[in-house]
């Protein structure tokens, strides 16, 4: 996990983007516990408040739960949650932007699509 304090991003929200990205990449799987906030505020020396706040997110979007004195615990499904928050995240930041842009080009949906296809080709070699 990284944080950067000198972006205009809350901490507790970056704090929530490494938590659930690590849940999404599998460092912590479904049903396994996550560090404390203790442990989280010791790492980057930031305010214990200011991690469960970050936690509390997840708990809120049914990410992790809590069990009462043994911490915080990666719910199951939490993977495909985040999965489709994802996409949802990817339409409204990439492909809302790619259309009103091709649009501005006057390109038709043909060459969008075959732009993708060249950079999907791209990517594969």
């Amino acid at each position: 996990m990284q944080i950067n304090p000198n972006t205009d991003k809350p901490i507790f929200i970056q704090i929530a983007e490494q938590l659930e990205d690590s849940i999404f990449t599998g460092v912590f799987p479904e049903e396994t516990k996550v560090p404390s906030t203790n442990e989280i505020s010791a790492l980057f020396n930031i305010n214990p408040h200011t991690v469960l706040k970050g936690m509390n997110m997840l708990v809120d979007e049914e990410i992790l739960y809590k069990k009462r004195g043994l911490g915080m615990y990666v719910k199951e499904g939490a993977v495909k949650k985040i999965r489709k928050k994802r996409q949802g995240q990817f339409y409204d930041q990439y492909i809302a932007a790619l259309i009103e842009e091709a649009s501005k080009l006057d390109m038709t949906k043909e060459e969008v699509i075959e732009l993708i296809e060249r950079g999907y080709a791209h990517e594969r070699n």
